[in-house]
């Protein structure tokens, strides 16, 4: 287990919490800046103690930033060798840093999409794992957030289980990465990052919820709609992830003059807000984005083969899709799972909910859809499975 830490910074109280002087930023990936206990709807209502972390990490450039986060920790005292730990990844709730789920509040707009997966967690809690969850770079804190950009994922989700190690010498280095929709494509990179950017830690499996993949192939192909749909929501956040990785890209080469008028909506509202019909989801797919070949495009081309997260990951690998899911769909999925399972062999368990199985939105008391509701219905099985793999001895 690990060493505890000496006297850190007194943590500021409100959001000067999350934006610490420069002077802070320079250390080790993974050690703790400041922390303060959370409470309210944030917090998991299952856990012993909640405490929101903020916690010194590297974005893709190499430059030193700070990633905050939740840690909680279980009711129950901890086993010989301390508490094994799950690094959730949350899915998709926009650029926006009030939209952060440390910062999460019942008016956030937000909200829904922050407490959704509180019942799986609570259920992890309730194994006696101890639970911590990353906002990811960006997001909550200094600086843009790069929306499915895995590497600078793979370090705030990796980054925090060094952050809980460090204020709770209890937790082991025993780890499982579990994640949703745009988690569920961070946690693939997290576990292929872990063995060279946490290598102290014993990774021993990923579960992936309706990950996102073919990031190029949806971004792109919004050119052959004639209509609107919130779906286009994306559009803005695919390009700022992109923007993360290759500051390079101009918007406004990528974006019509229309689409580019409402792009600084990525900064102030959540997924949801993208969706109206005065923002990208009011926008035809024919008339989002330019029809040119110029050097912002080719970026951008580059950085979205990036987000695919097709490649090598050294433990058990768990998918789960359900076939009526309506906003990642398994016609992307399934070919996700035979590349992964080529580069992987004997890896990979997919788990997909046909349609004629008890997947909808009964089984989401949020009403939040297919998508959603497949959490609540694999809950049982998928931490049946992380048990397995995460408490047996090797």
């Amino acid at each position: 287990m690990s060493a505890p830490i000496t006297a850190l910074p007194t943590a500021p109280a409100g959001d000067a919490f999350y934006y610490p002087p420069s002077s802070l930023l320079e250390g080790e990936h993974g050690e703790v800046i400041w922390s303060r206990p959370l409470e309210g709807a944030a917090a998991l209502t299952g856990a012993r103690s909640n405490e929101v972390v903020l916690y010194r990490s590297r974005d893709v450039h190499g430059n030193p930033i700070a990633v905050s986060g939740i840690i909680a920790l279980p009711p129950a005292d901890p086993p010989p060798g301390g508490y094994p730990v799950i690094s959730w990844a949350h899915g998709t709730i926009g650029s926006a840093d009030h939209c952060a789920p440390s910062r999460d509040t019942p008016e956030s707009p937000a909200h829904l999409w922050n407490e959704h997966p509180h019942e799986l967690l609570n259920q992890f809690l309730k194994k006696g794992w101890a639970v911590v969850m990353t906002d990811y770079e960006g997001l909550g804190t200094y600086g843009r957030h790069p929306y499915l950009l895995g590497e600078s994922e793979a370090r705030g989700i990796l980054d925090i289980v060094r952050a809980a190690r460090q204020l709770h010498p209890e937790i082991s280095a025993r780890l499982a990465i579990v994640g949703h929709s745009q988690g569920g494509q961070a946690a693939l990179f997290g576990a292929h990052h872990a063995p060279r950017w946490t290598p102290e830690l014993d990774l021993r499996c990923v579960a992936a919820l309706a990950p996102a993949s073919h990031i190029k192939e949806l971004f792109f192909g919004v050119r052959t709609i004639d209509e609107p749909q919130p779906g286009f929501a994306f559009t803005a956040l695919f390009l700022t992830g992109a923007i993360g990785g290759d500051p390079s890209i101009q918007p406004s080469e990528v974006l019509t003059e229309r689409a580019y008028a409402v792009y600084h909506h990525v900064e102030s509202r959540p997924r949801a807000g993208l969706a109206e019909p005065n923002s990208f989801g009011g926008i035809e797919g024919i008339n989002l984005l330019k029809d040119a070949d110029n050097p912002s495009m080719t970026a951008l081309a580059r950085q979205l083969e990036l987000m695919h997260p097709d490649m090598e990951i050294r433990v058990p690998i768990r998918i789960t899709q359900a076939e009526l899911d309506e906003r990642i769909w398994m016609s992307l999925t399934t070919p996700l799972v035979a590349q992964l399972s080529e580069r992987n062999p004997d890896r990979v368990t997919y788990r997909v909910y046909l349609k004629d199985e008890p997947v909808s939105q009964t089984h989401d008391p949020k009403n939040l859809g297919y998508h959603f509701g497949t959490v609540e219905t694999d809950g049982p099985e998928l931490v049946a499975w992380v048990e397995e793999r995460l408490v047996r001895e090797r």
